[in-house]
């Protein structure tokens, strides 16, 4: 079956930011890159900011929403060695996402794993990559080790949550709903605490399994650097992916000094080809056989419909989510 000349995409109204469906050429992929037949694709909060301009995509990238699908290959560059026509895979996109069609580096490809759905394997790629390069390759998180993740219910704080709990680790988390914390819970976390109702500072002040945090993955900021430099332990690693309460505020860093802590931050969409190709290399090496094993697997918190993509920002938007929100095309 040949391929359209034509695609579907999301296209965002620049005065209104409101989304509606419209057409356009089909993409042609590059040397080094695939063009997928989309099967799902993943919500990201990313997208919701570079909707309403507050995220650009970066030079060269597509300016069509959407950061993860996964979808068959339909055609590869000239360049292309491992992935054919016909393979099943998901994948880290540059930009695009949110069309029937899309295309993407072919070093961020990552076959189905076992077990999944090709429908769920679209909530793997952003997660995986965000957790493992920072928990994981940043910070260097080992078995016997306290692990806090803000956010515990998100599609970030899912994956960390599981992947912590796999390899060893005592895992912690932040979560705004009783219902959030339990299912933090359910999945690995030791405890969850509700911040909207308690003091977390407090409750994760004295746990069963050491004193403080090994590892903090915060994705929040504002006043919770503050907090998460009073709750890290001596030679702790803090790493920021995100700074949902803001990027100003007042730190007292002497327990960066009397603890010797370290505190590192990335984001994804910025790095190199170079350096998602390295990080895709170690997720299959790493983290596929976790899945294999039963040990991590996406949760999804709702599916839409390519048609309804506003309501699936509106989920998003409304912070209700607990897992990962899907489009299917």
């Amino acid at each position: 079956m040949s391929t359209p000349t034509t695609r579907r995409i999301v296209s965002v109204n620049k005065d209104d930011h409101s989304l509606s469906i419209n057409t356009e050429a089909m993409p042609s992929p590059d040397a080094n890159e695939i063009l997928i037949k989309v099967a799902a694709a993943g919500i990201n909060r990313p997208d919701l900011m570079q909707r309403y301009g507050l995220y650009p995509p970066p030079a060269g990238a597509s300016p069509v929403l959407g950061l993860e699908v996964s979808g068959e290959v339909v055609a590869v560059g000239s360049e292309v060695s491992r992935w054919q026509v016909g393979d099943m895979i998901c994948a880290l996109c540059n930009g695009g996402g949110y069309a029937d069609y899309t295309v993407a580096p072919a070093s961020q490809c990552l076959p189905i794993p076992k077990g999944v759905s090709i429908r769920d394997a679209a909530a793997l790629p952003e997660a995986l990559f965000t957790v493992w390069h920072n928990v994981f390759q940043r910070c260097h998180l080992k078995a016997g080790e306290n692990f806090l993740v803000h956010g515990g219910s998100s599609g970030i704080g899912t994956t960390a949550i599981q992947l912590a709990k796999a390899i060893g680790a005592h895992v912690y988390t932040t979560a705004g709903s009783a219902e959030k914390c339990a299912a933090c819970e359910t999945l690995g976390a030791m405890k969850a605490v509700n911040y909207k109702t308690d003091d977390f500072v407090s409750e994760l002040a004295d746990t069963p399994t050491g004193e403080g945090m090994d590892v903090i993955l915060d994705m929040v900021g504002g006043d919770y650097v503050q907090k998460d430099l009073k709750l890290a332990a001596n030679d702790g690693r803090i790493v920021f992916i995100a700074f949902q309460a803001g990027f100003n505020t007042e730190v007292n860093f002497v327990p960066v000094l009397m603890k010797r802590l370290t505190i590192t931050a990335s984001t994804l969409r910025a790095q190199s080809g170079e350096q998602k190709a390295l990080i895709a290399a170690d997720i299959e090496k790493q983290v596929y056989p976790l899945i294999a094993a039963g040990k991590f697997a996406p949760l999804i918190d709702k599916v839409f419909s390519f048609e309804e993509v506003g309501a699936a920002h509106t989920r998003m938007e409304g912070g209700n989510h607990i897992g990962k929100i899907l489009l299917t095309f």
